[in-house]
């Protein structure tokens, strides 16, 4: 059985629960995030706490058992997601490679002939100070992938570390080519 599906969730100050028959929804200070549940998952509330369990805990099905983990981490995530949002940073590093907002857009350049740029989808905050982009909102999917979006225009290249990479990702560094001395 799911070690991470038995544990409850515990619900923050001023974070509201509604569950209906085939969703969920989250409320929280920083906005509301809305799940649809499978089937064979069944979601309580009790005494200011998610408990995440399965419909036929007597014979369940191999999908039902996989997914009870999965959806008890959606659901902390969304909690998490609303009541304290999150974040990622990315680094640029290079000799004119910077990156700016623009309206909704955020502008990129990394060495390119043409700059790129990258819509923000609805949810998410890009911001922008020196060399470090912040991307931050209530959804960890969306915040997650739209930083493998912004960080997949130009990697972090192996060399130099030229490129845009996490906040404290390192870099393996590859040995250039080496001279080979002539001998006499």
């Amino acid at each position: 059985m799911s070690r991470i599906g038995k544990k409850p969730i515990q619900i923050p100050e001023g974070v509201k629960i509604e569950i209906g028959d085939e969703n969920l929804k989250v409320l929280g200070s920083k906005g509301e995030l809305q799940i649809e549940l499978q089937r064979d998952i069944k979601v309580e509330l009790k005494d200011n706490e998610i408990l995440v369990s399965l419909k036929r805990e007597d014979n369940p099905s191999k999908k039902a058992k996989s997914l009870w983990g999965l959806y008890r981490a959606l659901i902390f995530n969304m909690v998490c997601g609303v009541s304290k949002g999150f974040e990622k940073k990315l680094e640029i590093e290079g000799v004119g490679y910077k990156a700016m907002v623009d309206g909704e857009n955020l502008v990129l350049n990394v060495g390119f002939i043409n700059p790129i740029k990258i819509k923000k989808p609805e949810g998410i905050n890009f911001s922008v100070e020196k060399n470090v982009i912040t991307v931050s909102g209530i959804n960890k999917q969306a915040v997650g992938q739209v930083s493998a979006v912004i960080r997949k225009a130009k990697k972090a290249e192996p060399y130099k570390g030229k490129g845009i990479k996490y906040q404290g990702e390192k870099i393996r560094r590859k040995e250039g080519k080496k001279v080979v001395s002539a001998k006499k």
